[in-house]
């Protein structure tokens, strides 16, 4: 049974589906990456250390093809973010067992729903872009779409994996708490995640 999902929401720009250390898309949907190559989802873990100087000229020259510059948010920009979780969560009755807002990914570990997780992330996303572009410091605000907004701050898609043990979930926990010292950051401390507290040894189990 499926208790919880460990996913990570990626910025524009943050692992493209052709990245040579692979990525989470199974095909490349942008015409203008095209020419990077096909998707490498099956190379998913390599290190930037592991690869060749070609394949780092090819990443940077793939990364200058966008259509925009790779989003990297600032900590005034996480917090808005956080808010918006925040909000989201409590009015729709999600329980979040881990968070970790990174420059350029966001990690959770969400409890189940009776929305589908793609649901659950798609509102999750629609809910912060709203709270960052009200509060002016969307960071792709110099650009404008041609209906008037700017352009999605977030990749179209995410990686997500489904957690079917206290185990699975324990380890999905500490791996996100511990990430921003990935990236030299201190850990991160939100009101709105809820400390996991077990599953219940009979019956359906419900977080909301």
């Amino acid at each position: 049974m499926i208790h919880g999902y460990h996913v990570v929401m990626p910025m524009y720009g943050f692992r493209l589906p052709n990245d040579p250390r692979g990525s989470w898309s199974d095909y490349v949907r942008q015409w203008e990456l095209a020419c990077f190559g096909r998707s490498t989802q099956s190379n998913f873990r390599r290190s930037y250390g592991e690869l060749t100087e070609y394949e780092l000229s090819q990443r940077d020259a793939a990364v200058r093809a966008l259509r925009y510059p790779v989003v990297s948010i600032d900590g005034q920009q996480a917090q808005c973010i956080a808010n918006a979780f925040a909000k989201h969560c409590q009015r729709n009755r999600y329980t979040l067992w881990a968070c970790s807002i990174l420059p350029e990914h966001t990690h959770l570990v969400i409890a189940r729903h009776t929305f589908a997780i793609e649901q659950m992330v798609n509102l999750l996303k629609g809910a912060a872009s709203r709270a960052i572009t009200k509060s002016g410091w969307h960071p792709l605000g110099a650009f404008k779409l041609h209906n008037g907004r700017h352009p999605p701050m977030w990749s179209s898609h995410e990686w997500r994996v489904y957690l079917d043990s206290e185990t699975a979930i324990e380890q999905a926990i500490h791996y996100v708490e511990e990430n921003p010292a990935k990236e030299g950051k201190p850990r991160q401390h939100w009101k709105f995640v809820t400390p996991f507290a077990g599953i219940r040894s009979s019956g359906w189990t419900s977080y909301h």
